[in-house]
């Protein structure tokens, strides 16, 4: 067991005797070199999975042009000191050649440190935001001398280059074992929509005499179903909320939920009025998010605000069948396709749009058998996706002490490595 001292750096505590503690500013040093003109270099971004080359032809937020960009190096570290307290990922590894915005800081290490390992240090500083109390103005962001004046460990050159061989191989497979179960995890949710598309468009009996259902993209439906629009199906029929009510909100993942955000006396207040009375059974549509197929049936009785579409079945159908049925892709791309507007976020579903959507009417007995076969159904697939991402979990923490234990030397590299 080797000799410890404190490193005198709350967030590092401890580190091996034989290691300096120094003001960053003596470890790296900032290098600025702008690029008036720009001539089709890589365009490199600062991101979750690294220092990345930008793919200019997928689209997103473009400045008007690249003039003025910063050249940035191979092996230096790039840093984005600014907005500490929201951006998810601060630190980067050059590896390529190219520009970038200026408003980020690339670094030249000193005195031959090594840059693979105060980019493993920082990474764990910046996954647990410790510099956060020493950025204290309205943008949470650091100067120069800032940066320059915190204490980092230096280990030797050699031992730096020890601990980042050993945590690129450890790294490099368990971000591959990771990879393999975020492949395993979109295969059970690809074949969760397999299984509710199937159910909801040709039933559970696979020997059922089938028919054309006029619907171009379901094609074939069993005999005794219907081709139906919605029209004929629901009906919004506006209730206004009551004092009794609570307020609930639609979420992808949790459906028509519970808020905190009703008051005792929000009802007496304007910011309440309009408000729409919600029943067990209800489909429940927020317009104004259609373009993600936001359908639920209320497992609840509430209240919605007035941006919400509240529908009651006109004839005898099981709610939370169509709800499967309009969260099937083709459904959620049609409700899209039928929304105005011209920002997404504003999308909105006309009652008139979503009437004239053809659905499908199976018999109401073979809609609850459906039904009860794809919550038992679904429920065991999330069960297994819930499993994966558990363990993703466990990965993501084992990394991130794993990291935390080297780049401290908390844990010394095995001879071996």
């Amino acid at each position: 067991m080797r000799e410890m001292k404190d490193s005198g750096i709350e967030w590092v505590g401890k580190v091996p005797a034989t290691w300096k503690i120094m003001p960053n500013k003596y470890i790296m040093t900032k290098k600025k070199v702008i690029k008036e003109v720009y001539d089709d270099e890589n365009i490199i971004s600062l991101s979750m999975n690294g220092v990345i080359v930008r793919d200019l032809e997928a689209g997103g937020k473009m400045p008007k042009t690249f003039d003025g960009y910063q050249i940035v190096y191979p092996g230096n570290l790039l840093m984005c000191l600014f907005d500490y307290d929201v951006i998810p990922r601060c630190i980067g590894l050059i590896k390529d050649y190219g520009v970038t915005s200026p408003a980020y800081s690339q670094f030249v290490m000193n005195n031959g440190n090594y840059s693979g390992y105060y980019y493993y240090y920082y990474l764990m500083v910046d996954r647990t935001k410790a510099l956060l109390h020493l950025a204290k103005n309205l943008r949470h962001s650091f100067t120069e001398e800032q940066l320059g004046a915190i204490l980092a460990p230096v280990p030797t050159i050699e031992e730096q280059h020890q601990i980042v061989h050993y945590l690129d191989t450890q790294c490099s497979e368990i971000d591959a074992t990771a990879e393999d179960i975020q492949k395993e995890i979109s295969l059970l949710e690809d074949y969760k929509k397999s299984v509710i598309t199937e159910a909801v468009t040709k039933g559970l009996n696979p020997d059922a005499e089938m028919k054309d259902s006029g619907i171009e993209w379901i094609g074939e439906i069993p005999k005794d179903w219907k081709a139906i629009k919605n029209l004929y199906l629901f009906r919004e029929f506006v209730v206004p909320a009551n004092k009794n009510d609570k307020s609930l909100s639609l979420s992808q993942k949790d459906g028509l939920v519970f808020t905190d955000e009703m008051k005792e006396s929000s009802l007496k207040t304007s910011s309440y009025e309009n408000w729409k009375h919600v029943e067990i059974g209800n489909l429940v549509l927020n317009r104004f998010k259609a373009h993600l197929g936001v359908l639920f049936s209320s497992k609840y009785v509430g209240m919605v605000s007035f941006h919400y579409g509240v529908y009651k079945e006109i004839t005898t159908l099981i709610s939370k069948y169509y709800e499967y049925l309009f969260h099937t892709d083709n459904f959620m791309t049609i409700f899209a396709g039928l929304s105005n507007g011209v920002t997404i976020g504003l999308q909105n579903l006309s009652n008139q749009n979503f009437y004239s959507v053809k659905s499908i009417y199976p018999p109401v007995d073979e809609q609850k058998i459906i039904v009860q076969y794809l919550d038992t159904k679904c429920s065991e697939i999330d069960t297994l996706i819930a499993d994966k991402k558990r363990q993703l979990d466990i990965l993501a923490d084992y990394k991130k002490s794993l990291i935390y234990e080297y780049v401290t030397g908390k844990k010394e590299v095995p001879v071996n490595e």
